[in-house]
């Protein structure tokens, strides 16, 4: 029999020949040197941009014809209201608006607030701090996370690999504006780190993602498709002792009002009253480029459906763990029904698995790729209002098509493997879970490289 196995190549081996080689250019324009110097060089730069910023913010460069804040006032006041025995006011635009001033200044600009109160809760515990050290303690602990997910997803515990993941300019306009999305990007990548080895923990995961709920839009997809189902399991009831616990802490009244906020929402986003070119979504593209709100939401709804059959075919097909998740957390981005500059976090998760899945036969096209996508998303806000194009969407796009490759890639070996398989005659076929054929497939995808 060891005879019979020496003399026939595995299958995933095998199955490299149909897989072209990475293009090669001499000397490497994109070495792993010059990436982690560029990293740190922007990284600079953007800790310079953060500082100047949050000094403009408190009118320390020029003096400000009006006051700012950042968007983190409005957690701040949904909170201090629910701490006040108040919750319900804090989907009263009147209420909440005098929340946030109280808590910063009078005259800043309204910072809508339309989470379910399952956020309230966390609001709620960080406004019993000063608005400051609240911001501070927020901000901090969710960068926390996200690196050490981050890491992990790369499973690089080189503390070099911090500055790409630092540079990326998401997490400045995050921290700067004071948003959720490196919270979002932690809780999305946790959940698909565990969901194969620890599907309950990974479900508890996804089902925190209901303070944001459209983040969670193409979850039960993926898991339904994949047969993941004590993680759906899990998700569901997560979700649902979150509303449980929202309910009692702040009572029917709040949700009531939350639901009635939210119904209202949408005439806000197609208003222009938040920025289009801030979107990062087909929807905002549309309304961008002139479109009339009835297209934007018809074309908005082809993508999700889109979205969601391509998840389903990629998780219902087993493909290895890396190219699953990527794909679920670009597909998310594209789906969802509302998304902003700084949501495009959720692309770092997506370009963390793609670079696990694909360290060792990452082509040079591929390299240039992610660098021109890592470019635009440095400001697609203002490179949208300067271009009059949909930089955000064409970003988010972009990620998407990029995993594609990846998908038909992981595709190709996979039918490869299964069509050599009768080359085996050791008498046990190969393990059908596509985490057992993943150090097969990592070797055969070394040699192709």
């Amino acid at each position: 029999m060891v005879r019979t196995i020496l003399q026939r190549p595995d299958p995933a081996v095998a199955a490299t020949a149909l897989v072209p080689s990475p293009v090669r250019i001499p000397g490497e324009l994109l070495s792993w040197r010059r990436i982690r110097v560029g990293c740190a060089i922007l990284l600079a730069i953007e800790m310079a941009v953060f500082l100047f910023m949050a000094a403009g913010t408190h009118g320390l460069i020029v003096p400000l014809p009006t006051p700012t804040s950042t968007d983190f006032v409005s957690f701040y006041a949904a909170g201090s209201l629910a701490d006040a025995g108040t919750p319900q006011l804090a989907y009263d635009q009147a209420t909440h608006y005098a929340a946030e001033q109280r808590a910063t200044q009078e005259g800043i600009e309204y910072n809508f607030f339309y989470y379910p109160p399952t956020f309230l809760l966390l609001c709620a515990l960080v406004a019993h701090l000063p608005y400051i050290l609240a911001f501070l303690v927020f901000e901090t602990g969710t960068l926390l996370f996200y690196l050490l997910v981050a890491r992990h997803i790369l499973g690089d515990r080189n503390s070099a690999v911090l500055l790409p993941l630092l540079a990326f300019p998401p997490v400045l306009w995050t921290l700067g504006l004071g948003q959720n999305a490196l919270l979002t990007a932690g809780l999305f990548g946790s959940a698909t780190l565990l969901v194969d080895r620890r599907p309950v923990l990974a479900g508890v995961f996804f089902g925190a993602l209901c303070y944001k709920p459209h983040f969670a839009l193409l979850v039960p997809v993926a898991l339904a498709a994949g047969g993941h189902w004590r993680a759906l399991l899990a998700t569901f009831l997560a979700a649902v002792a979150l509303c449980l616990l929202s309910l009692g802490a702040f009572g029917w009244e709040t949700w009531r009002d939350y639901l009635a906020a939210a119904a209202a929402s949408p005439a806000v986003y197609q208003s222009g009253r938040i920025s289009f070119p801030g979107f990062i979504n087909p929807f905002g593209a549309v309304l961008l480029l002139g479109g009339t709100p009835t297209v934007a939401y018809r074309v908005q709804a082809v993508t999700i459906l889109a979205a969601a059959a391509f998840v389903a075919y990629v998780w219902r097909r087993g493909l290895s763990l890396p190219v699953r998740a990527a794909t679920l957390a670009a597909a998310t981005l594209a789906a969802l029904p509302i998304g902003l500059f700084y949501d495009l976090m959720l692309a770092a998760i997506a370009t963390a698995w793609l670079l696990r899945e694909g360290r060792c036969r990452m082509a040079e096209w591929e390299k240039i790729v992610l660098a021109g996508l890592f470019f635009l998303s440095l400001n697609p806000r203002s490179f949208s209002e300067i271009l009059q194009l949909p930089v955000g969407p064409i970003v988010t796009l972009g990620f998407a098509a990029y995993v594609v490759t990846h998908v038909v890639r992981a595709t190709r070996i996979a039918t490869s493997v299964d069509d050599t398989e009768p080359l085996r005659q050791d008498g046990h076929p190969t393990d059908a879970h596509p985490e057992a054929n993943e150090p097969a497939t990592r070797t055969a995808t070394v040699q192709a490289g």
